[in-house]
Parts: C-alpha cells; structure tokens; sequence
C-alpha cells in the first residue's frame, strides 16, 4: 500500500520534507530544491548533447495526452508545443510543464502465490524486482547527466526476468521531470547515451509506439503523490497487462517494467511484470 497526502501543507514546508531526499551537506543546505536540482543536471544533458529546451515537450505532450483518459489523474487536460514553450520557468531551464505536481493519492496492490491463482483470471507475474544505489549529492557521481543506480538495478532485473530491453513492451517510468525522463530511458538501455529526446520526438514513447511509457500520465499529468507513486506504477503496469487498460490500451503488452527513482537518482527500484496466461 502507498498513502500519501500533501495538499494540506504549505508549499514552503513541502519543498523543505522532499529536500531531505538530496544530500544535507551540499544541497539542500545550500537552498538547492529538488528542482533546481534537476534544473543543473538537465542544463548539463544539454551543453553535453546540443539539445535545447523545446526539445523536451514531447515528454509532456504524451503524458498529458495519455491522463485525458484516466479518471485518476490530476491533470486531465492535453497540451500542446506552443503551451509548453509558454508556460512560466521554474528554474531554468526547467518550466511548469517539465514538472510533476505534488498531490494526494493512495494505491494497493495484492500479492499472492502464482499457484494459487484462478486460472481463468488474467496472471500477471513478478518476474524480476531489484534495487540500486548510487552517491545521494549529484556533484559526487562521475557522470551527472547518466543514472547508475536505474541502470544496474534494470540490468539485474533483466537478468532475473531473462529479457532483454527490445522485449518490453512498455514501462513506466520516474518523470518527475522531464529530464529524469529522458536519463531513465537511457540507463535501462532504450536509447543510446544523449539520445533519450530522439525517442520522444519520434513518437516512440506514444501508446503505438516502440516503447509507450506513462501510459496513465505519468508523474507529469497523473501526479506525483511521492508515497504512493511506485505502487501506482505497478498498478498501471498490472492494469496494463490484463487488458483492462481501455483507451489507453498498449496493444500486444505481454512484459511491463516499472521504475521508480529515490531522490535525484540515489536510489532506484526496477520491477519487471509478465502476463502469464
């Protein structure tokens, strides 16, 4: 079970709680919040690969486009390039639509032995579930704009599930940000290291694309109840596979993987689901 209520605190305090998630010593302590944060490495992504800040609002797009359809989204609503290039910085060159909104939410799943299934419900199975972790200060890795601790904990449950990337059939992602969406794409091994906007662009990461991610909207557009995201994940992920995803239905989808990242990437959590029957 996640629960998770965040509306009744002021913003100011609720920025201050998700900053103990980054290193204490030097960053938030130094009044770095986990957008400005963000903001640094996505500015870094950015000077190393030649993109530019337009270059994200596909991320977005689809999330939006993908919550019009889930009655339990946040942002219920599509929006366009255009509102994407106008919406009000943050922190550069983070804006309001490269953002997931904090909110309230709660979601439950319910385990039990495959054996113990009845056989003519649709089985969804664990098939590989690690974690990883990586240094908490983004200024201590070796390389700020990669995500070790997504790529060994998806590399190990890749072994576990004995797949490969190419046989995902959709994943649901961390976009807290927009470049956390692009980082986690590379490190589990979807796109080549600079290249993760190359999916977005080309309409890879829509519901009939190679690789369709936040199938429900994401963090960007279903919200971000920080302590109930990973299950909703995984519940997306089970509703998914059984077929009961409806308008949002992935065509085909047998294998779903669901990531979910601790603070700017200091921890991270890969679960890789199977329909069985």
């Amino acid at each position: 079970v996640g629960v998770e209520k965040m509306t009744e605190t002021p913003s100011t305090e609720m920025t201050t709680a998700l900053a103990t998630a980054a290193d204490a010593d030097w960053e938030s302590d130094q009044g770095l919040s986990f957008v400005a944060l963000n903001a640094l490495v996505m500015q870094r992504y950015m000077y190393e690969y030649h993109w530019k800040p337009e270059h994200f609002a596909p991320f977005s797009i689809n999330a939006h486009q993908n919550a019009v359809n889930n009655p339990y989204a946040r942002l219920q609503f599509k929006i366009s390039q255009q509102d994407y290039e106008k919406a009000r910085m943050v922190a550069a060159p983070i804006n309001l639509m490269d953002a997931s909104p904090v909110g309230d939410g709660a979601a439950a799943l319910y385990l039990i032995p495959a054996d113990e299934l009845e056989r003519h419900v649709p089985q969804v199975r664990i098939m590989g579930s690690a974690s990883a972790t990586d240094t908490i200060s983004i200024h201590s890795r070796k390389d700020p704009t990669w995500l070790t601790a997504a790529e060994l904990s998806a590399k190990a449950a890749y072994a576990q599930a004995g797949i490969q990337p190419a046989d995902v059939d959709l994943f649901e992602y961390h976009d807290a940000f927009s470049i956390m969406a692009v980082l986690s794409l590379e490190a589990a091994g979807f796109a080549s290291r600079g290249k993760g906007p190359v999916m977005a662009l080309d309409g890879e990461i829509n519901l009939s694309g190679r690789l369709p991610v936040a199938t429900f909207g994401g963090l960007k557009a279903r919200g971000h109840p920080v302590g109930a995201t990973g299950v909703y994940q995984v519940v997306e992920l089970v509703r998914q596979l059984r077929c009961e995803a409806d308008l949002n239905q992935v065509d085909k989808a047998r294998i779903g993987m669901a990531q979910n990242i601790g603070g700017s990437g200091a921890t991270v959590i890969t679960h890789i689901l199977q329909r069985w029957n």
